[in-house]
């Protein structure tokens, strides 16, 4: 009642079974499930549709274990979003927290959703039975963990993250292929222990290695349920804060995590070279699929936008932000280097005519690219 009163729209629901003596009115305690009303909110207002399971076992008098949902923030870090405390790890346990979990957050059996585990006893049948349409994904550091205790070395671990990271068919094939070349022991230990046949993307997965919110539970597995409660919500709301205070310090449109990546990314797309068409389509089209994937465009689709920058086009982004390696993209694009092209350094200061950063191109270069256009040519 008192988390209901000072968190609205939280949920908690407790089930209680039949003392041992059939003779007696009192009931046991059995499982306790909770999601605070503003990580629901925070969850069904902006969290991609991926959440991580996972259980960790409980010490003391009352030997259950505890149950998490986890999604993924903007900076890639732990998101809570429901816990529960059951008698033990099965079929049921899960079902019925699952069930509980799909209630708050919305979601239907026909749901496209992504489920991330280490495969504990009983999740798989769980989710099959209530969500179809899900798809069940394997935590590439679980699988680490477990391997490494019979095959260490960074030559196993790199393939097996090269594996995760796979993100067509081809290239996992590939990757897989050079595993089995390796150890047949490795790769059939992997392989034929997973529940599924192995495929790119629903297989492991490298990206989201969020499964770490038990490691955090630590110092409250041996206290008693209540305390055991409290002091994951206390850890949640300290989270809450320091997420809070990278916000705070944060500049630009993306977090931090975000921006480091899109650096590197960036780096790669200005070594890429382009051919737009002059509407909609390009020489090439993109089928390393890690936009669809990850959420962030790859160097492929930044090169893209670029490219249509440089020709003088609206792209829907801010130009400030994509300028400095926009410059560098053009100029190694034409063969130029900056250092030692006078005319690149007159241009990116300004004081030269042609293509002046984030004003497209000259009137010579319009006036070309509209009689390619009525040819049919590429740009």
């Amino acid at each position: 009642m008192e988390l209901r009163a000072t968190n609205i729209d939280t949920t908690v629901k407790i089930e209680a079974e039949p003392c041992t003596d059939p003779t007696s009115d009192t009931r046991m305690f059995r499982r306790i499930y909770i999601c605070l009303g503003p990580l629901k909110r925070g969850f069904n207002s902006g969290m991609g549709p991926i959440l991580g399971l996972d259980g960790t076992f409980m010490k003391g008098n009352w030997p259950g274990k505890i149950l998490t949902a986890v999604g993924s923030d903007a900076n890639n870090g732990i998101y809570a979003v429901a816990y529960a405390v059951v008698e033990s790890e099965n079929t049921s346990s899960w079902t019925w927290f699952l069930e509980c979990l799909g209630e708050d957050i919305g979601l239907g059996s026909n749901f496209n959703f992504t489920f991330i585990s280490d495969k504990q006893k009983g999740i798989i049948p769980a989710i099959e039975n209530l969500f179809p349409s899900a798809e069940h994904r394997y935590c590439v550091r679980h699988i680490h963990e477990n391997m490494k205790q019979s095959w260490r070395g960074k030559l196993f671990k790199d393939l097996l993250y090269k594996a995760a990271r796979a993100t067509t068919v081809l290239e996992f094939a590939v990757v897989m292929e050079e595993l089995k070349n390796t150890s047949q022991d490795v790769f059939k230990a992997i392989v034929f222990k997973t529940a599924k046949p192995p495929k790119p993307s629903m297989w492991f997965c490298g990206r989201f290695s969020l499964l770490t919110f038990e490691r955090q539970l630590v110092e409250c597995r041996d206290k008693p349920i209540i305390t055991c409660l409290e002091y994951i919500r206390e850890y949640i709301m300290r989270k809450i804060v320091k997420v809070q205070k990278v916000i705070q310090k944060s500049q630009g449109p993306l977090s931090p995590n975000a921006t480091e990546k899109f650096k590197h990314i960036k780096t790669e797309a200005s070594k890429c070279k382009v051919q737009w068409n002059g509407l909609h389509k390009f020489q090439r089209l993109c089928s390393c699929r890690r936009w669809e994937l990850t959420g962030i465009p790859c160097k492929h689709a930044v090169a893209s936008i670029w490219n249509v920058a440089v020709n003088g086009q609206p792209v829907g982004i801010e130009e400030s932000w994509v300028d400095p390696v926009y410059m560098l993209y053009t100029w190694k694009e034409e063969g130029h280097n900056r250092r030692s092209c006078k005319e690149g350094q007159a241009r990116s200061s300004g004081k030269g005519k042609g293509k002046t950063i984030g004003r497209g191109m000259t009137g010579k270069e319009k006036k070309a690219a509209k009689g390619n256009e009525k040819a049919g040519k590429l740009t």
